[in-house]
């Protein structure tokens, strides 16, 4: 007997249907069912023991890399060494610079000089002829600048003479700790064998562990008397090497070098700058000489400008536009390296 049309049809797409959901059922059930994750843990458990397991995420975070706790302890160390630097540049009284510049003096004694220097500057004014306002102006800048000026002069002058022999005196401490001296005892070397200024700093570092200074603590002091960029390196490298160890003959050898390159470039700069060095001198000369030469080829010529109100206001004003262009002019080529 033959079944009606439709009814045919939809016998026809029962089956389909059947046939399709009997096959995403056998592709899709051991996923269901969790027999894809027995498979996958019966694999891992069967699999070669030696492949190295890879740890959570919780294991990762947890876990201390002995570099990365190394590198921490270095940048806590460089902290401190920058905090100690910046207390020390806000520290910068007239002592400091009186200890910096080598003089044994007191600020009271160069306080009583720099009044001493300001009234016999004023007083040359005076017997010269020079107006008494100039003559007050004169007397202030040679109580307050000048001897400020000579001092700094002297620190760094001092400064420039401990870095020519810093170098030497750190191959020096390389050469002693590789033959098996302490540290003690190769820095005493450098104080007797050194000229001053480097043998008499290092000298203060050997009397300061008799009396229960440490190194550290004794370069720190020597960094307060020279505040070099060199001397904050070796106390950079002392500080790291007595919290982390390692090989301190090796790490002072690279210090060296590092001192030996900067010297060599700081001659360099010197070098290339020297002809806008020149050309400023020229430059800020010039109106003193073409002033000197008048007042030797007519005297008579110069006259308004000392006898005058106006000639007077002139002076000074040039005077000031002069040292501004100076202090302009020094500034361009003069380099901090």
């Amino acid at each position: 007997m033959e079944l009606p049309e439709g009814l045919q049809q939809y016998g026809f797409l029962a089956l389909v249907a059947l046939a399709v959901g009997g096959l995403l059922l056998a592709v899709l059930f051991p996923y269901f069912s969790g027999a894809k994750q027995t498979e996958k843990r019966v694999r891992a458990l069967t699999a070669d023991e030696r492949a190295p397991v890879k740890p959570g995420l919780r294991a990762r975070l947890l876990a201390e890399d002995p570099k990365d706790a190394r590198r921490k302890q270095l940048q806590e160390s460089l902290n401190q060494l920058g905090e100690r630097e910046r207390q020390r540049r806000q520290k910068l009284t007239l002592r400091v610079l009186i200890m910096q510049a080598g003089l044994q003096t007191s600020p009271r004694t160069f306080y009583i000089f720099s009044v001493g220097v300001g009234v016999m500057i004023g007083l040359v004014t005076f017997v010269i002829g020079v107006p008494w306002y100039v003559g007050i102006v004169a007397g202030f800048a040679g109580f307050l600048g000048l001897p400020r000026w000579t001092l700094k002069y002297l620190r760094r002058r001092r400064q420039q003479v401990f870095l020519n022999d810093f170098a030497d005196a750190i191959d020096i401490m390389v050469r002693g700790l590789k033959s098996g001296l302490p540290i003690h005892d190769a820095m005493r070397i450098i104080s007797t064998e050194t000229p001053a200024p480097v043998g008499p700093e290092f000298l203060e570092i050997v009397e300061g562990q008799r009396v229960g200074i440490s190194i550290d603590q004794g370069i720190d002091r020597l960094f307060e008397r020279m505040p070099l960029p060199e001397v904050n390196f070796l106390a950079i490298v002392m500080a790291i090497q007595s919290k982390t160890g390692g090989n301190l003959a090796e790490a002072l050898n690279n210090l060296s070098k590092v001192l030996r390159d900067r010297k060599r470039m700081k001659a360099k700069v010197r070098a290339m700058s020297q002809e806008a060095k020149a050309s400023a001198a020229i430059i800020g000369s010039l109106p003193f000489i073409i002033m000197a030469a008048l007042t030797v080829l007519n005297p008579a010529y110069l006259n308004p400008l000392w006898d005058t109100p106006i000639g007077n206001a002139m002076v000074i004003g040039s005077g000031i536009w002069m040292l501004i262009g100076i202090l302009i002019m020094r500034k361009m080529v003069n380099f901090d390296f």
